[in-house]
This record gives structure tokens, sequence and C-alpha cells, in this order.
């Protein structure tokens, strides 16, 4: 027997009875202890005036509150939810998200998207999209050679004295490229195109010097968007080419990306930013600096990985009376059995402090020969003093001690050596143990709840501006997550983890 049963797009009208079921309210639905009240309650008080004054005000009304908006958005990422899709899906399906609509119509997707990137589309970087500095020096130079032979045969067909110089290339090419439409207008050159069409003198030749015009341009805009980097990815200029901590499997693959740092304070996310350096060193001091403005304190003790460690850094930390806890670079080295019998480190040598000489494996003396200034590509100036052994000439140990082909240097900032023999002493003290400890536990633990816990293993927006504001999105949903599990384990006065052993 079939069914007669005709569907709608309605489904009200197969015509169940419901009993209608109390509380029509969500409050009721919602526990007293949620996290939602919690972040709710946080939000309520912050400044949202530049936001609303993001809104037109001779437009229409905006669908959805903006302050909700951003408790809505808020409390996705605290959820690892980060699609504009789901969180519209969260919206009309979910209490919690529900809640904090208080009877606002859900947002659609789009509304969502428009209001996190400013009316762009979310998407990921794509990793093949990677330009190379040095390879666009070679295009580049390859190209310069082109065009020299061509202005050649130029100069020669039309009597000219043309030339393209290194350092103006595109406005000697454009110069080119207006003598030859000039030209095509004077001899009202027919333009012909398809296959087995002869062009004229004048077309083949403009069509040329226009195409290198083409990729001079090409090679221009390439110049502007290294903004002093290595690489740059196409779909999204501010991104570096960097190697991504993979599974062994997947070879730590070139992906575009950024350099994420965060400050931590007592397990909460105190500070977040990005950066287009691949190399922690030179993230440190910008990052310090905007801390303290955003902030408007100065911490009196940083304590930092070995990455971030640095003559400039430490020399920052002691202008603004920072007391630094960086472990040395070569502090697990140290360590090591075959680093203590390399006859060639610096630290395997007797020094004589009042004679300035350090003493080699051979018992020869290195004498200071020079001093050299160098500078960082911030800017900053340091003195290198350059030492030489009096004879490597017929030294047994010469070949396990330097591969100079004359006599072995040593190449020494002091004043970065006294600075980080200042760092290592905090850190082996119990206040540095400690706060090493903590900085395992705190900083790569938020870390790594955000990576694997969040499930947070890409950005979706594109753009620095934008994926600074998604970090710091997640790191917001993070403290509220972690304010709300200290509250429930009444551990809200709780700041320093205790080193095992101690009380």
């Amino acid at each position: 027997m079939t069914s007669k049963l005709k569907y709608h797009k309605n489904y009200t009208e197969f015509g169940e009875p419901y009993q209608l079921v109390l509380p029509l309210s969500l409050e009721g639905l919602v526990p007293n202890d949620d996290s939602v009240r919690l972040l709710s309650h946080e939000l309520e008080e912050l400044d949202y005036s530049l936001l609303y004054q993001a809104y037109s005000a001779k437009g229409r009304n905006p669908a959805v509150d903006p302050k909700t908006m951003f408790k809505i958005l808020a409390y996705a990422y605290s959820q690892n939810i980060y699609s504009s899709r789901k969180i519209e899906t969260a919206c009309r399906r979910d209490i919690n998200f529900m809640w904090l609509l208080a009877g606002q119509k859900a947002p659609d997707h789009s509304t969502i998207a428009r209001f996190r990137t400013g009316f762009l589309a979310e998407a990921s970087a794509n990793k093949y999209t990677f330009v190379w500095k040095k390879s666009v020096g070679k295009w580049e130079e390859k190209m310069f050679r082109k065009i020299q032979e061509a202005v050649q045969l130029l100069n020669h067909e039309y009597i000219q004295d043309f030339s393209v110089g290194a350092q103006t290339r595109t406005q000697d090419l454009q110069k080119i490229s207006r003598f030859l439409e000039e030209k095509c207008r004077a001899d009202e050159t027919v333009f012909v195109y398809g296959r087995g069409k002869r062009k004229d003198r004048n077309q083949r030749y403009l069509e040329m010097f226009r195409r290198f015009l083409e990729r001079r341009r090409i090679y221009d805009w390439h110049a502007a968007s290294f903004q002093g980097r290595n690489n740059y990815c196409k779909t999204d200029p501010d991104a570096t080419f960097m190697h991504m901590k993979d599974d062994h499997m997947r070879n730590a693959q070139l992906k575009p990306g950024y350099n994420v740092q965060i400050a931590v304070d007592s397990e909460y996310i105190v500070a977040a930013d990005i950066f287009q350096d691949r190399n922690d060193v030179w993230t440190l001091i910008p990052f310090l600096k905007t801390m303290e403005e955003k902030l408007g304190l100065r911490y009196p003790s940083v304590t930092a990985d070995s990455g971030c460690e640095s003559e400039e850094g430490y020399s920052f930390l002691r202008e603004n009376r920072q007391k630094p806890y960086i472990k040395p670079q070569t502090y697990e080295k140290w360590k090591k059995r075959s680093f203590k019998k390399d006859i060639s480190k610096r630290e395997n040598m007797g020094y004589d402090e009042k004679a300035d000489t350090y003493t080699c494996h051979a018992g020869k003396s290195l004498l200071p020969l020079f001093i050299k200034k160098q500078k960082s590509k911030s800017g900053y100036e340091s003195e290198v003093t350059v030492y030489e052994c009096e004879d490597c000439g017929r030294c047994p140990y010469k070949e396990k001690c330097t591969k100079a082909k004359g006599n072995k240097r040593l190449y020494i900032s002091k004043s970065f050596l006294e600075k980080r023999q200042e760092s290592y002493e905090n850190i082996l003290s119990e206040t540095g143990i400690k706060y090493r400890m903590n900085r395992s536990i705190q900083v790569e633990g938020a870390f790594g709840v955000l990576k694997n816990d969040y499930g947070f293993q890409r950005f979706l927006l594109r753009g620095k501006t934008k994926v600074k504001l998604e970090i710091l999105l997640l790191c917001l949903g993070y403290n509220i997550n972690k304010l709300h599990e200290k509250i429930q384990k009444e551990r809200t006065g709780s700041h320093l983890f205790a080193v095992k052993g101690t009380a």
C-alpha cells in the first residue's frame, strides 16, 4: 500500500499536535555556572564606541546589535567554532548562542563574515603562490640582459641612441615605448594578429618593449611586497613562507604564515601580536613596546625562550630596567659532552681578563687584533673584537680547531657576553627556575591549547590586520575559558605553579 501523503516545504502542515512546554524563556535552560554567562558579563562593560562608529549613521540599523555580534564571535572562538557558516548554524540551533542573541534574529553567514572581515571574503592563503627574492633577482637580471640586446637592435634600425640604466629601467622603457607609439601613428602602422599574419617592424618592437615594461612593473611590485623579507605569498602579501611544525610524514613544508607571539601572566594571555619575521630575535623588542603601550604598564622582568636572545634585546631590557630571564641559545649545547670536548669553542679556551687574551688547546695566545662595528637590520650598532692566534702554522690541532687557511680568529662581542652572563645567572637562581618552569607550562601550554584543544591550525582570514584580529579573538575566548575554569576550581588567586619539591 503506497502513502498518499503530500510533502510541503512547511513541515508544520503535517499537523501533528504538540503540547506547549514551559519555560518559554531561554534563561532557565542556560546553567547558572555556564561560561557563556561569564563571557557576556565580562564583555558587557567594554568600550564599543569605535565599533558603533564603523556603522553608517545614515544607513539602516544592523540586523543584530554590534555588541551582540562581538559577543557571538568571541563565544564562537571560545567554543572552537571559526567558520562563519558554522557560527550561523550555532546561532540557529545552540541554546547558548540563542541566549546571547536575546530575541534578536540569528545572523546569516554573510552578515557574520562582513562583521569579522570588513566586507572581505574568508580564504586561506594558497601554499603554492610564494615569491622568492633571490629568484626575482635572477629573473630581473636575465630580462635586463635581453633588454640591452633589444635596445641595441632598436638603435641600429631606427638610428637612435636610447639606453636603459639599472636604476632607471622603468622610466627608460616608458620613454622607448612612447617613441614607438608615436612612430606607429606617424607611419600609420596597421596592427595584425593571428597565425600567418606578418607583423610590421613597428608593431614587433612596440609589443616587445611593452612586454618588457609589463614585466618591469611586476618586478617593481615584487620589490615593494618583500618589505625587507626574503619571500612573500601572492595570495596574502603580508604572509611570509615559514617551515611549519608538521608531523614527520609531511616533511615540515613551507607554508605562508605569521610568527605569532603571546605574553602570559597568571595563566592569562595579556598580549598577542603577529610578525612577518620568521626569527623570534626581531620580535621581542617591538612586542614589548606594543605591550607596554596597550597595557599602560611595564613588567619588572621578562622571561623568554632562547630564540629571543640577542645583544640588542638585552640592551633594551637593561635600558628599561627589566630583569632578563632569557635562556642562552647555546644553553642546551653547553651540557653536551661533545661541546665540552670541542677545542674550537671559545668557552673551552682559557681567558686572561687583564691581558685580554685567549689561550687555545695548543697553549698559543689569541691576541686582540682590531674592533669592528656592525649594524643589525633594525639599526642597532654593536662592537665586535677580533682575536687572532699568534701562530697556527704547525699546530697539530689545527684541523680540529679551525677551517681557516691562516691563523684562527675569534669574533666576540664583549657587551653581549657580559649581558648574557647576567641573564644566565638569573635563570639559575631560585626565582629564575620558577619563572622558566612557568613559562613552559603557561606560554607553551597556551599555544598547545589553542592549536590542539581548540583545533586552530590555520588562519581563515588574509592580511596582517585581519589575522591579528583573529588571533585576538582566539585569545579572548581562551581567557574567558581560563577565568571560568579558575572560578570553578577556586584558583582565581593563583599566579605561578610551584616547582616540584617546594611548598
